[in-house]
């Protein structure tokens, strides 16, 4: 996997197009090579961003704000990336299929291939979704209109579709991609509350002589690009052995290897197991007694997540605390990426303020309404994310005294349980 050569190929679809598109018309690129090397990467900017803005930064409008869970923004954004891999194949078989009414070629891959490279500027774009409904929104619709201009475009060259038929072969393509992901929107993820709307390769090279530290942001992208090296070595083995059988379930198992490695930061992680967590769930918080518990280990689609629950209160009501302590587990390496990106926000309003920040190397989100409600969240070595509601209290500064009554530090030391480096 070349990251040089992904980046230069996401700016020059985007910017040159004209002069882009024969040279991506005559790649000898096959189906496998075009989801490892480019959309498995490009299609997780919209998911991981969806992440960030609903499970870490929120969002609201008119004064009333919104939050999502770790464990549901997680399976959220596993299952939007799934969606999205699995409908720019669908929107090449539509191509593919449409493509002699339109006098184009039929051709699998170059119809993937003019469907993944078209899709960049909406991918790109799903960086809009951090910057909120209105600015975010504008960004996110540019960058469909945009892809639009890129498909018919690229159908031309990459299918040789006439140009004066090439409006309607765009036309059919997107309407009937759109009616797909509805349905498989609404089918899949509705349901389940959730909606899809609302390193390279030579880092890794060990001849290499730049030394580089395997705790660092770039060695979790270097460990990234050996499981891509070795996902492509099986890749090479199956093509070899002529076994249609065999190139499939390489196939698949690359890209979950893949998956599996942007998510968890180029490593394999087994969550905390729920009675690792019990621990630090105190008796008591912020003086009031506990009432409730609630203690979990998931996976979604294999990526293993830990939850514990906890509620407190006085036996005769008054101020409530809710205490939520998540191990992201085989998704750690998205929370690592949310650091990495210094993400920092401050917002005031009349009803309150909100702001995110970083303090003594931990993301620290702190939210108070007038009304006399508030949150305090922190995330621990890039992966425990500890998060305590209060309603009925003072201050945000009662929260905070709450959350600094907790074990952090031993839960932090935890950062390295259960992780397989590579």
């Amino acid at each position: 996997m070349d990251f040089n050569k992904l980046i230069a190929r996401v700016k020059n679809i985007l910017l040159t197009p004209k002069t882009e598109w024969p040279l991506v018309a005559a790649e000898p690129d096959t189906v496998p090579d075009l989801y490892k090397n480019y959309i498995l990467i490009l299609a997780a900017i919209p998911a991981v961003a969806g992440f960030i803005k609903m499970s870490i930064l929120g969002t609201g409008m008119f004064g009333v704000s919104y939050r999502l869970s770790i464990g549901s923004g997680l399976t959220q954004m596993v299952l939007t990336y799934a969606l999205t891999l699995g409908l720019v194949y669908v929107a090449a078989l539509i191509a593919d299929g449409f493509a002699p009414t339109f006098g184009a070629q039929k051709n699998q891959t170059q119809a993937l291939k003019a469907v993944a490279y078209s899709w960049t500027a909406t991918w790109v774009a799903g960086i809009g979704m951090l910057l909120g409904v209105g600015l975010g929104g504008l960004l996110v619709l540019a960058g469909f209109v945009y892809a639009i201009y890129l498909l018919n475009m690229g159908l031309q060259h990459t299918m040789q579709c006439p140009a004066d038929k090439s409006a309607g072969f765009t036309a059919v393509t997107i309407v009937l991609t759109v009616i797909i992901a509805v349905i498989a929107n609404s089918i899949i993820l509705v349901p389940m509350g959730l909606s899809v709307y609302g390193g390279a390769q030579h880092l890794a090279d060990t001849t290499s002589s730049v030394t580089i530290d395997k705790n660092s942001t770039l060695g979790a992208l270097a460990a990234i690009g050996q499981q891509a090296a070795e996902a492509n070595r099986k890749m090479d083995e199956a093509k070899k052995s002529g076994d249609a059988n065999a190139q499939a379930q390489a196939a698949g198992a690359a890209a979950g290897q893949l998956l599996g490695a942007v998510l968890g930061g180029g490593d394999s992680v087994e969550a905390l197991a729920p009675d690792a967590l019990k621990p630090f769930v105190p008796d008591t918080l912020g003086g009031l007694p506990r009432t409730s518990m609630e203690v979990s280990r998931n996976a979604a689609i294999g990526i293993q997540v830990s939850n514990a629950k906890a509620t407190y209160q006085g036996p005769q009501g008054g101020p409530e605390i809710e205490l939520e302590i998540t191990d992201t587990g085989g998704a750690k390496g998205v929370m690592a990426l949310a650091g990495f990106a210094a993400i920092e926000e401050d917002k005031q309003t009349q009803s309150g303020y909100e702001k995110t920040y970083h303090q003594n190397g931990r993301m620290i989100h702190e939210e108070w309404h007038n009304s006399g409600s508030g949150e305090f969240t922190v995330i621990l070595g890039d992966r425990f994310v500890v998060a305590v509601h209060g309603s009925g209290v003072a201050n945000v500064d009662a929260l905070k005294a709450a959350l600094a009554g907790l074990n952090l530090a031993g839960l932090e030391a935890l950062k390295s349980t259960g992780v397989k480096k590579g």
